[in-house]
Order: C-alpha cells, then structure tokens, then sequence
C-alpha cells in the first residue's frame, strides 16, 4: 500500500478531487499554504494499492497544468522608497510524494 500526498492549487483543487472520486480513489483534502507568493493550496492525502499509484499520479498531473500569471512586485530603494512593478511567475502544478505504508487501519 502507498500513501500518495499531493500539493496543488487551490483552483485546482476541486477539479483533481473530482477526477479522483470518479475513478474511485479516496481522499483527504487539506487546505496549506505555502511557495514564496504564500498563496492557497490544497493537499490530497490518498491511501491507495501500490498497482494504482501510477493512474493516481497520471490523473492529478491531468488536472492541475501549470499556467502563468502576473503578480505585483515591490524594490526597496535608497532612503525609504518603494517601487512596485509586475512579475510573471509559474503557478499551478503538482508536488507529489510516494510513501511507503507499512500498516493501515480503518476503525
């Protein structure tokens, strides 16, 4: 058995769990935060069989692309002034982590 922790966007978030459910995978869904623009994410946290990790992967990459997106910057200058100008960052994606489980209860 793996326990599959995947961290992705919260826009999403709902889309993976949708495509999950459908296909018969149980999870739970946290809500973190994290990355350096601290924005929303959410972590799936789903038990599976160890022939089943591959189309679990398979699907959440599926349904969370990486895209582009403008966010607003800031650059301290000399003597207390600030400039804001906008910075194209990637967002979106999946982080996932495979992990071993050697027992598993469900009470």
């Amino acid at each position: 058995m793996k326990l599959v922790l995947a961290i992705v966007s919260n826009d999403d978030a709902s889309n993976v769990s949708s495509a999950l459910t459908k296909e018969n995978y149980q999870m739970t869904r946290l809500a973190t935060t994290g990355g350096f623009l601290r924005a929303g994410n959410t972590t799936l946290i789903v038990g599976t069989e160890d022939d089943k990790v591959e189309r679990c992967i398979q699907i959440i990459g599926e349904e969370s692309k990486q895209r582009t997106e403008i966010v607003p910057s800031t650059a301290s200058y000399d003597n207390g002034r600030f400039a804001s100008f906008p910075v194209e960052v990637q967002v979106g994606g999946a982080t996932i982590f495979v992990v071993n489980v050697e027992e598993f209860y469900k009470l």
